[in-house]
């Protein structure tokens, strides 16, 4: 379940309640679209906005409708306790895997965030992915540290941050990582952008936030970088540049939540407060580029 595709889709939320009617429209597409895993409440997915309650529902309707793909599942917040309580949740609730992003507000250290994992995986059976996302969380982790939590009984994958460059650049940053962890463990790229050079360099997986809105237009970008199609994957990725750059602009919830709506897949607004979504120019300018580049999938 740790290579392909794994789209992480959005969490509706209408009137201050998860809109649970379109949010499993939003699975079926994905199983529809051959999708390899399915990565509920991640960033995009808004999981720190939602209550233990909310979260469980969200899983257990992701499994219902999963129809055997893969599903993993989002844990972080921001005491041990709650992580570890909601890892018992997804678990019960049928997630084949969870993902965990050290999640603060004070600044962590790599002995916080080394406790954590150390403190989570001793009472998993299911495998973990350990969420690197910097940007976010304004915690990066060090070679040493992916070595150790690498190491942590049930990590299964890493999830790591986007990384800029040629291919043969970001190569040398997966091969870094690789060269610190378990064989056993699989990496994944995230930031949607650089997904084409990151699975060209070697990494197993991409974690796809647009992926979960528009599964068959990424998997048309994934096929071929997955099969190591450098030509075609880089010139798919480069058609793509105007939504990637709206997507480094507004960010990806955002954009992700105005083509959702505009694909009339939710109702508006789907984002929690007081997240709002985009408006006026922004949303005609996710508007010219979902139809000037044919995403209706």
């Amino acid at each position: 379940m740790f290579t392909g595709l794994s789209a992480f889709p959005l969490t509706p939320v209408h009137d201050d309640q998860v809109d649970l009617p379109s949010y499993g429209g939003l699975i079926d597409r994905l199983v529809e679209a051959g999708v390899d895993s399915i990565g509920v409440l991640g960033s995009t997915g808004s999981y720190v906005y939602l209550d233990r309650d909310e979260r469980s529902a969200v899983i257990e309707a992701t499994v219902e409708r999963a129809a055997g793909v893969p599903v993993i599942a989002g844990i972080g917040a921001l005491r041990t306790s709650r992580v570890r309580s909601l890892a018992e949740d997804a678990q019960v609730a049928g997630a084949d895997a969870v993902l965990l992003a050290p999640v603060s507000y004070q600044p962590l250290t790599e002995d916080d965030v080394t406790g954590l994992y150390e403190e989570v995986t001793a009472e998993l059976s299911v495998p973990l992915v350990v969420y690197d996302n910097p940007g976010t969380t304004h915690f990066t982790f060090s070679l040493d540290l992916y070595a150790h939590i690498g190491s942590l009984p049930h990590v299964a994958a890493i999830k790591i941050p986007p990384s800029r460059g040629t291919v043969n650049e970001v190569r040398e940053r997966v091969q870094s990582i690789r060269s610190v962890i378990p064989e056993h463990v699989r990496l994944g790229i995230s930031g949607d952008g650089y997904a084409a050079t990151g699975l060209l360099a070697g990494c197993d997986a991409w974690f796809s936030s647009i992926g979960g809105t528009l599964p068959q237009a990424m998997a048309a970008l994934a096929r071929p970088a997955l099969a190591g199609d450098q030509e075609a994957a880089l010139a798919e990725s480069e058609r793509l540049r105007p939504l990637w750059e709206l997507i480094g602009e507004a960010g990806s919830v955002r954009v992700v939540a105005a083509i959702a709506e505009l694909l009339e897949l939710v109702e508006e607004p789907c984002l929690p407060r007081p997240l709002r979504g985009l408006t006026g120019a922004g949303r005609e300018r996710v508007r010219a580029v979902v139809e000037g580049l044919g995403l209706r999938d």
